[in-house]
């Protein structure tokens, strides 16, 4: 069965015609190395659209999260790209989180979170240290609401501390972040197949 996948850049950059992020780039190169497994891709931007604070699904009129809710739960892989600011993923990445945070109140009858059996990347990049934190934010946020992070489920690139140069101002990508990408790709497509045959069991009420 075809295999998808929803990326949502978190960048704080505020969108423009001609105005690649470097969020933009890092999830360019994992979309595509997705595509070699035969998963569809699509990327949104997240300040295109009126996220609201809160921890509800849908906060009603002028609150866009439920069409990206729909997408998000549509794909069978999540990726969620942002850069470090402060040595903290981004205000924006935050908010979807916070978001997610009702997929807590959202289960099936056997307990399920409409994340089970989904599968969940997260792209980092900076000019600042902050990666492995970064990660380590987001994976357990992820893994609160039911998402399942493969192994070697992240990626990033950060430059030199206090730097002046961007992933996205790079002529090239390095080895290593290559190699990164391709893993994370390779085993993300593995596991969500997986799930496409058999999903989480769950506890039914009672149990």
């Amino acid at each position: 069965m075809p295999l998808t996948a929803f990326a949502l850049n978190c960048t704080l950059k505020i969108p423009r015609d001609d105005d690649e992020s470097s969020t933009d780039r890092m999830l360019a190169e994992l979309t595509n190395a997705l595509a070699a497994h035969d998963v569809g891709c699509e990327t949104a931007r997240a300040l295109v659209h009126n996220i609201k604070p809160g921890v509800l699904s849908d906060l009603g009129e002028g609150d866009d999260w439920p069409k990206l809710w729909e997408k998000i739960l549509a794909a069978d892989i999540f990726i969620l790209g942002l850069p470090i600011w402060m040595g903290q993923p981004s205000s924006v990445a935050k908010r979807v989180m916070e978001r997610m945070d009702a997929f807590l109140s959202e289960t099936d009858d056997s307990g399920r979170m409409p994340a089970a059996g989904k599968v969940a990347l997260v792209a980092i990049v900076g000019n600042e240290d902050g990666a492995h934190h970064c990660h380590a934010e987001c994976y357990q946020a992820l893994n609160d609401v039911g998402f399942t992070v493969p192994a070697n489920g992240g990626v990033y690139w950060v430059g030199e501390a206090m730097g002046d140069v961007n992933f996205v101002d790079l002529p090239g990508t390095p080895e290593k972040v290559v190699s990164m990408i391709k893993m994370a790709a390779s085993n993300a497509a593995h596991l969500a197949g997986l799930f496409k045959t058999k999903n989480y069991a769950g506890v039914p009420a009672g149990e």
